[in-house]
């Protein structure tokens, strides 16, 4: 069975407190364009990402807002912008990269919420069901891309029944395998 494999590129999840923060108290996200899973989408407000060497101005806010702040780059995006960020699920922020982002009316540091996400797959228990595998399973993804096929090792899967079905990979992978904006993997045991 093939899934479409996603590239996701630089971006921030906020909180409602670092939102307000940076944008003004009460200030509610703008929908741009939704995506791939439910719920989720781009939003029209941008901010800047500050590390120790460099920034990266402009970078996508995606909506709903969350619990906790988190920004997720690539390692690329990571090392050249002097940030020291781990390879880790979405949420999993504990000890973490640290960054200060500033938006139109103020700016925040956080001590931690910075991570490189690790390649996962979303699908609804019944397409997990149907591709055998479980939740927090890590898998193989042969991405047959012309010139540049390549298999992704450790990846996890995400099971729940708000998702669907679709495999995301940071930049640094996209282009290491040459995808393209319409990519299909599948499981290879």
């Amino acid at each position: 069975m093939n899934f479409i494999v996603e590239t996701s590129a630089r971006h921030v999840h906020l909180s409602q407190e670092h939102l307000e923060i940076l944008f003004g108290k009460g200030y509610e996200l703008t929908k741009k364009k939704y995506l791939s899973q439910p719920g989720q989408y781009a939003c029209e407000e941008r901010v800047t990402v500050v590390g120790s060497k460099s920034e990266f101005k402009g970078i996508s806010i995606l909506g709903p807002v969350r619990k906790a702040t988190q920004v997720e780059l690539s390692m690329t995006d990571a090392r050249s912008i002097g940030i020291a960020a781990p390879l880790r699920e979405s949420g999993d922020v504990a000890g973490s990269g640290a960054c200060k982002i500033i938006g139109p009316a103020g700016e925040i540091e956080i001590t931690e919420g910075v991570i490189i996400a690790k390649r996962h797959i979303h699908a609804t228990p019944a397409e997990a069901e149907t591709l055998g595998v479980t939740d927090g399973e890590t898998v193989s993804v042969k991405v047959g891309t012309a010139g540049r096929s390549l298999i992704f090792g450790d990846v996890v899967v995400r099971v729940n029944k708000n998702y669907a079905l679709a495999m995301h990979i940071d930049t640094d992978e996209s282009n290491a395998a040459g995808c393209g904006r319409e990519q299909y993997g599948e499981i290879i045991k």
